[in-house]
């Protein structure tokens, strides 16, 4: 007679590094933030800037606001899991953030670009890349051209950006087209289970305790 045994799981621990980038426009904010309040277990990374606020941005909310002198140190003592510096000012994810998600047992969405991406991909090889795709070029056009506020100087960088992001879309692990905001959650949302569910994460190795 054969006697079944399932494999050993282990604890759920959180701590995925969910990354999403795209080209300014196409909405990987409003995407992450809402799909942090729909999913359990999610939480959205606040990164450090060397900026100073903006309006009505709060300091641990919307950014760490932190001196130029601490942004270095941070870098110096390798506590930022990427950083880059965008025109004149540095912005960067601290590796706190992900030791806090850990802790909590959640998991972690970075709102970052392609450069931050791939030096996460390097220093954390398990995390997920996800990329935002606009329905049509000239869409995206259409979108940054149309924002108001923005002079043609600002317009022809944003446009030069995002020639170059689309241009490495190759090397990311999913692509979502932002066509429908409900529909592109949803997208991302099964991404997110989908990783969640991969037998490295959920079987036990020798010896770990089992949940």
């Amino acid at each position: 007679m054969t006697v079944l045994a399932l494999p050993p799981l282990a604890p759920r621990g959180g701590g995925i590094l969910f990354v999403l980038s795209a080209p300014s426009g196409t909405g990987k904010t409003t995407l992450g933030r809402g799909l942090c309040e729909g999913l359990p277990g999610l939480r959205f990374s606040v990164s450090a800037t060397t900026r100073a606020p903006r309006g009505h941005e709060r300091d641990g909310v919307d950014y760490h606001f932190v001196s130029p002198e601490r942004f270095a140190a941070l870098v110096r003592d390798d506590e930022l899991l990427e950083w880059a510096e965008v025109h004149g000012h540095r912005y960067g994810t601290p590796v706190a953030e992900w030791r806090r998600a850990c802790a909590d047992g959640v998991d972690l969405i970075l709102d970052i670009d392609t450069q931050g991406a791939f030096q996460v991909r390097e220093r954390m090889p398990e995390s997920a890349l996800v990329f935002v795709l606009p329905p049509s070029a000239a869409e995206l056009e259409r979108r940054i051209r149309g924002r108001g506020e923005d002079d043609d100087a600002t317009i022809r960088r944003r446009l030069a950006a995002a020639a170059k992001e689309l241009a490495v879309v190759s090397r990311y692990d999913y692509v979502v087209v932002n066509d429908d905001l409900d529909r592109a959650r949803e997208e991302l949302a099964a991404i997110v289970r989908a990783e969640r569910a991969r037998a490295a994460r959920r079987l036990a190795p020798p010896g770990l305790p089992t949940s």
